[in-house]
């Protein structure tokens, strides 16, 4: 019978790995099966790729098998019997569980929720679906009722996700939520217990677990004791607009498309690799896909060329959304309609392209609002000079609304510029517009496009704009 590995086998391995550091120990074949516990964190698509290059990399040392479980839906405790036990098949058994959750805790669940706010407004709705439920599963919340975020109370809120409630309407995760089947129980703390004292036991000799996860809290004791006997690599990529952290993501970015390159035999133009990154952004999984399908446009050219990307590769999200809100906010009926109609053939959710609006509208409400207050005072036709020296500085004193007014300050000129054309009374109408049509696409078997249509053409047409 096979034995189980003995502990100070486990205990010599200790280590944290870099994602480059990972992939250069791979590629030099320095990278042996010391660990019997490997976990991969960071970027979702990064994880996997990683893991695949391991999963690859150990099989070849010794043949077996693999038993891919999903984390979405994962019995942890199944899972550690499983692990737990010798195996009848031949060979190395490695069980691989993807977007793994034993590494939640309410700590993370604030950046689990902007992930999920991310991704929604990005026209993701599949994403946005998990990381909800990630976090109704880190603080194991059950979930009851057809509006169950709507209906917490802030203060109860607080206490069970540990950060303020968002003064934004939920409904667009409620009913996301709604779709999902029943989330299974998420409390690990005494799970987590188990498998420490687990590994410490040590697992039968042919027996490798390979977790991966996109958040998790680097305080909790699984995950520092991994770090003390198993193999923990970090394929995290800075966030930010600051330059260190788009440097990084743009190695990241050209790493895999000059990956995905070269497997099909091409090459890109550098004045067509810039602008391919522009427009897909930061999405390594996107990369790899629209890579692949320009070097089948291309057919048997060697080089894809800026002409190449004008024409396949459509403008990112963030460019497309913003294209919508200019255009809206210029009355240009026929552009507002065009945008929204190529947003929806794209795969925009109508109710992120609706959220989108309705961010759009309450930060020029906020605007107005601050216009017409008697100090500072805004005045019709101020200069960019004039706001940036004076009026600007004056109103951040205030202390109020700091967040809406971080950025360049040119840009926060032409969003008071633009919200001095509204009465706030207008723009009001218009949220109580955006959410009747919110209702009609939950609950009305009319065509979103039809919803957003109509609600475009009304907003537009019925109200030109506002003095006050």
């Amino acid at each position: 019978m096979p034995k189980r590995l003995a502990r100070n086998t486990q205990d010599k391995h200790m280590t944290q790995l870099k994602r480059s550091e990972f992939q250069a120990k791979i590629q030099e074949g320095q990278f042996g099966s010391e660990s019997q516990v490997y976990l991969f964190f960071g970027e979702r698509f990064l994880c996997k790729e990683a893991a695949d290059s391991l999963q690859d990399t150990l099989l070849r040392q010794q043949p077996g098998a693999v038993h891919t479980i999903d984390g979405d839906r994962e019995d942890p405790g199944q899972t550690l019997a499983r692990l737990m036990s010798f195996s009848l098949l031949p060979g190395r058994q490695i069980y691989r569980i993807a977007d793994s959750r034993i590494f939640h805790s309410k700590t993370v669940v604030a950046e689990i929720w902007t992930k999920a706010v991310q991704a929604f407004q990005a026209g993701r709705p599949g994403p946005a679906s998990r990381h909800l439920q990630a976090m109704i599963q880190a603080a194991d919340l059950k979930i009851d009722g057809p509006s169950p975020l709507s209906e917490i109370p802030p203060q109860e809120w607080k206490k069970v996700f540990a950060f303020d409630k968002p003064a934004d309407s939920l409904t667009w995760a409620d009913n996301l939520l709604g779709e999902l089947p029943e989330i299974p129980a998420g409390n690990t703390a005494n799970l987590a217990d188990r498998y420490i004292e687990a590994f410490d036991k040590g697992l039968p000799g042919g027996n490798i677990l390979v977790l991966t996860a996109e958040t998790v809290d680097k305080r909790q004791r699984l995950f520092t004791h991994i770090k003390k006997k198993g193999t923990i690599i970090d394929c995290s990529v800075a966030s930010g607009a600051s330059a260190a952290a788009q440097n990084e993501q743009k190695a990241v970015l050209q790493e895999m498309m000059d990956k995905t390159l070269a497997q099909f035999g091409r090459r890109i133009d550098p004045p067509a690799a810039d602008l391919f990154l522009e427009r897909v952004g930061f999405h390594p999984v996107a990369v790899v896909t629209e890579i692949e399908k320009m070097a089948h446009f291309v057919g048997d050219r060697p080089v894809i060329t800026r002409n190449d990307v004008e024409l396949m590769i459509a403008r990112n999200r963030e460019d497309a959304l913003y294209e919508l809100t200019d255009a809206f906010s210029k009355r240009q009926v026929a552009r507002t309609l065009v945008i929204l109609s190529r947003l929806l053939e794209q795969g925009f959710h109508s109710l992120a392209i609706l959220a989108t609006m309705r961010n759009f509208l309450k930060k020029q409400l906020i605007f107005r609002s601050l216009q017409l207050r008697p100090s500072p005072v805004w005045r019709r036709g101020m200069n960019a000079k004039e706001f940036q020296n004076r009026y600007l500085p004056d109103l951040k004193a205030q202390g109020e609304w700091s967040e809406l007014l971080q950025g360049h300050p040119y840009a926060l000129f032409m969003s008071f510029s633009k919200a001095s054309d509204y009465s706030c009374s207008g723009l009001k109408r218009w949220m109580i517009m955006l959410l009747d049509a919110e209702f009609r696409l939950k609950g009305s078997p009319v065509p979103p496009h039809l919803v957003l249509e109509e609600l475009f053409l009304a907003m537009l047409q019925g109200s030109p704009k506002f003095s006050r």
